[in-house]
Formats: C-alpha cells, structure tokens, sequence
C-alpha cells in the first residue's frame, strides 16, 4: 500500500495549505476534501473522534467559535462536535487521514513516519 493522504480542510486555512505543500513535495497523491463546499459527515468525522476525542476536534481559538459565542456557551465536546457537522470552520484542520491512521492539525513528524514506513516496507 502506498501513502495516499485525504485532507480535509478550507482553501483560505494557512495549516491546510502547508499539508497540501508536504504530501506534494514529496510526491504522495492526495485528495482533498474543501469542507467549504462539502462539510465532513459524522461517520467521516467518526475514527478522528476514536483517536483524538471530540475535543480535540474543535477549533477553540478559531474566528467561528468566538464568534458564535460558544466560549461562554458551556457545550460539551459532543455537542460542539455534533455542531461542526454545520459549521465546519468549528474544527482544528487539516485533518489528515492515511488508510487507518489519523492526525489533526498540523503533523509533519507524523505524516513523516507513514511515507517512511511505507518506503521501508
């Protein structure tokens, strides 16, 4: 199997972009996913949240989140998570999936060690 990286994340996010720049310079193929025009399902969402917890999903720095007010909102990680499914800009991005393995934001070691496990395979 060779390292084939779905990114989902926005054209405008600085992080998605550099992930984007990585997996091309280093010759992987990749498929992106603009949540802008296409926003991730829950069952997409599903093995980021069993990895990383929904809380580790939510932007809580991001423009969106503040300006929804959710600071003082007091929501749960589920609750805001089952909110990302609409407002998308909620989550950290890029979100990185290789086959079975996952990462949040950016991780270069981490997209580092898939392309070489799979070149010393």
């Amino acid at each position: 199997m060779t390292v084939q990286a779905q990114i989902f994340g926005f054209t405008d996010c600085q992080e998605t972009r550099k992930a984007q720049r990585f997996f091309k310079e280093r010759g992987v193929t990749v498929h992106f996913v603009d949540m802008k025009e296409r926003p991730a399902a829950r069952g997409e969402l599903r093995r980021f949240e069993e990895t990383f917890g929904a809380a580790a999903l939510i932007d809580r720095e991001g423009a969106r989140f503040k300006a929804l007010g959710l600071r003082v909102s007091g929501d749960s990680p589920q609750r805001l998570l089952e909110r990302a499914l609409a407002e998308p800009r909620l989550l950290r991005t890029p979100l990185v999936r290789n086959g079975g393995k996952v990462t949040v934001g950016e991780a270069g070691r981490d997209w580092q060690g898939w392309i070489d496990a799979e070149q010393s395979a």
